[in-house]
């Protein structure tokens, strides 16, 4: 028989999609930048806002609840370390993020029960092919979605550097790079690396900026192509994050078997993925992977998968898994042409 505490969990976990709501509403109206240089009163905030100022600190008050902002003086609030990444100027922002989920995710997760009974993603219940073709017809949804993207990307990239050593890769190519946000740091770490974002034509100036504006232009150049097509056989290495999990095993094999065929006998693919557990637990982590899977489930079609999912995939495309290493929340696989 269940317990008052055990309901009233629950109660809890059905109303934690207001939590996301909360803080969607402080992203957009900027809230951590005007906070940036320290505490302010309600009325000045409402004022630089726009907003019905008792409306705001209704607001305010649920965000310093979860810790977002905090109370400093009857009507002054401040930002909270966790608060500051909603600053768009941090190093470790996820104000882009706060947007994409509280704009996109949340909503398409409003038809999840039409997924979970049709094995459908919400695009191919339009008649559509995948969820890139219709976000891709919005080019503003595009610019949210790798905005977004950059951020996570960015704050994987540590983990990612501390988990691999690719000093004894000559010329890496990250394949889906996007804005060469992972391979740039790569190659600002490894001061001999020439490298190769490949990607979309439409990632090209973006990427070409960014290599730039981190002083690895020199070194690390663009090509444009689609990796359902092929791949160029330019490097003896190929990154990839966070792509395969976009993709069910018959489009993902593509993807690998087009990596295999770009890349020498003694090369090496690299791939930058989330592992589900054989056995999730309650931990956080776990939960995070399989919301995620859900996520994948409803978006793009793809999931996450297990190491052992993972080696059955490489197996197919023509690789063996050689090891992984934990990079933060994600792993790095390491395979070689088999």
């Amino acid at each position: 028989m269940s317990s008052q505490v055990s309901a009233l969990r629950l109660f809890d976990l059905i109303q934690s999609h207001r939590v996301t709501a909360v803080i969607y509403v402080a992203a957009r109206l900027g809230l951590a930048e005007l906070l940036r240089d320290g505490p302010q009163t309600l009325g000045k905030l409402a004022k630089a806002t726009g907003a019905d100022q008792r409306a705001l600190g209704r607001l305010l008050t649920a965000l310093s609840t979860i810790g977002i902002f905090s109370r400093s003086g009857e009507d002054r609030y401040a930002l909270t370390e966790v608060g500051a990444c909603l600053d768009s100027a941090a190093e470790q922002s996820f104000k882009g993020w706060a947007i994409l989920e509280g704009e996109m995710i949340s909503k398409a997760w409003s038809g999840m029960l039409e997924s979970v009974m049709t094995g459908k993603t919400a695009a191919e219940l339009q008649g559509l092919a995948n969820t890139f073709e219709l976000m891709g017809r919005t080019p503003e949804i595009v610019d949210k979605f790798n905005a977004a993207m950059t951020e996570l990307t960015r704050l994987v990239t540590p983990d990612v550097l501390r988990a691999y050593d690719f000093s004894g890769i000559r010329h890496l190519m990250d394949v889906g790079g996007g804005s060469g946000e992972l391979l740039g740091a790569i190659a600002q770490q490894n001061r001999e690396l020439r490298g190769t974002v490949f990607d979309l034509p439409r990632c090209a100036e973006a990427a070409s900026k960014h290599l730039r504006q981190t002083g690895v232009g020199d070194r690390v150049d663009f090509a444009a192509g689609d990796f359902f097509k092929s791949v160029p056989a330019l490097a003896d290495a190929i990154i990839l994050k966070s792509i395969i999990h976009d993709w069910d095993d018959a489009r993902s094999v593509t993807i690998l078997q087009n990596c295999r065929k770009a890349l020498p006998g003694g090369g090496k693919l690299l791939l930058v993925e989330r592992l589900m557990p054989e056995t999730p637990t309650m931990a956080v982590e776990d939960r995070e992977q399989a919301l995620s899977d859900l996520n994948m489930l409803r978006g793009p079609g793809g999931l996450e998968r297990t190491r052992e999912q993972f080696r059955e995939l490489l197996d197919r495309s023509g690789f063996d898994l050689v090891t992984t290493y934990s990079a933060g929340r994600f792993n790095l696989i390491e395979a070689r042409p088999a």
